[in-house]
């Protein structure tokens, strides 16, 4: 077997102390560009490999992240699951890092017992989290374990862990606004339960815009499921049967399946989608632009906020400070297609 490279060569052959050496490695801030420079000439001449098991057993870490989410029904994918995963595992192994993703229980204390199991076997050094709910049983446990992660996703305080978010209620603002500049007012709004935190942010964003437009928002017009496709359908063919004088002229979906559910039941009342009904989605998933007609959706940035999170997660882990920002909210991307392409109406008609 081939002699292990050691740290005290490197140093050698770098002109610099091992401990400098490792600062480089551990991309301590506390080293010149100079000499950070000739380490890793260094490195790579001498094919020098860190040895993680030992250096694990020394510092007690494991390199390790740890992820789960909420499975999607076995007959629907989800492109941007896949995307922020992907996004993430692609920055943690540029850091010597890995993701450990495991299983996720709907019941609590099921869980709970993973995260603990986790962590107490030292299987992990940290937590990615993107379901993150009202008082979530899982942010709570982990702030009183002092225990490290960072959230795709806030709540009301959003100084209590390390986050980034997408402006949901400003993505429907804007939704809102660009429907409204196509001359329709009557605007519903497919919404999730009361109990879902991201489902609430951005129906805030859909009932400010009304409420600044001067629009009367009707019971009516905001329709509470789930997600899906068919509960968007359904919604949608409920709303289309009620009194014209009330009935919607427009729709902004909380995401693509339930904005694809609403064009096909407009198609199915003799309607045309993006014609005499504009609809809305959230997310732009790549079936967005390939439908017929197109979908305008809000575009989220998921693979910077994938990098992002897991870069700054791991500075903290090899440093002990998060770097600036704590929390960030970013501003989506409307992405204006055929679905809200109609005639602009005669408001005064």
């Amino acid at each position: 077997m081939a002699k292990r490279v050691t740290l005290r060569e490197i140093a050698a052959k770098a002109s610099v102390s091992y401990q400098t050496v490792s600062k480089v490695i551990n991309h301590n801030a506390d080293v010149s560009e100079e000499t950070r420079q000739r380490v890793f000439a260094a490195i790579e001449e001498m094919n020098y490999t860190p040895n993680y098991t030992a250096r694990s057993l020394r510092s007690q870490r494991s390199k390790t992240i740890g992820y789960t989410w909420e499975p999607s029904p076995p007959d629907q994918a989800n492109p941007i699951l896949d995307e922020f995963l992907q996004s993430m595992f692609r920055a943690a192994e540029k850091q010597g890092y890995y993701l450990l993703c495991f299983p996720y229980h709907a019941e609590i204390k099921q869980q709970l017992d993973v995260y603990k199991e986790l962590i107490d076997s030292g299987r992990v050094d940290a937590f990615v989290l993107s379901i993150i709910n009202y008082n979530d049983p899982c942010v709570n446990y982990l702030l009183e374990r002092g225990f490290p992660f960072v959230g795709f996703g806030h709540l009301d305080d959003s100084t209590l862990f390390p986050n980034i978010d997408v402006d949901g209620g400003l993505g429907l603002h804007m939704a809102v606004d660009h429907i409204l500049s196509r001359g329709h007012q009557k605007i519903a709004a497919l919404a999730w339960p009361k109990d879902s935190r991201v489902g609430n942010q951005r129906l805030a964003g859909y009932i400010a815009a009304m409420q600044e437009a001067g629009i009367e928002i009707l019971p009516e017009w905001i329709k509470r499921s789930i997600g899906t496709y068919e509960e968007g359908f359904k919604s949608t063919s409920q709303l289309l049967s009620l009194p014209e004088s009330i009935r919607p002229s427009a729709f902004v979906a909380l995401n693509d399946l339930m904005a694809i559910g609403a064009m096909d039941a407009i198609a199915q009342h003799g309607l045309k989608p993006g014609q005499d009904v504009l609809v809305t989605g959230f997310d732009d998933t790549p079936t967005a632009r390939f439908l017929t007609p197109s979908l305008t959706s809000l575009r989220q940035p998921v693979s910077r906020i994938g990098e992002t999170l897991i870069e700054r997660l791991i500075i903290y882990l090899e440093t002990g400070h998060y770097p600036q920002p704590f929390a960030e909210l970013i501003p989506p991307e409307l992405v204006i297609r055929e679905s809200t392409s109609g005639i602009k109406y005669d408001l005064n008609s």
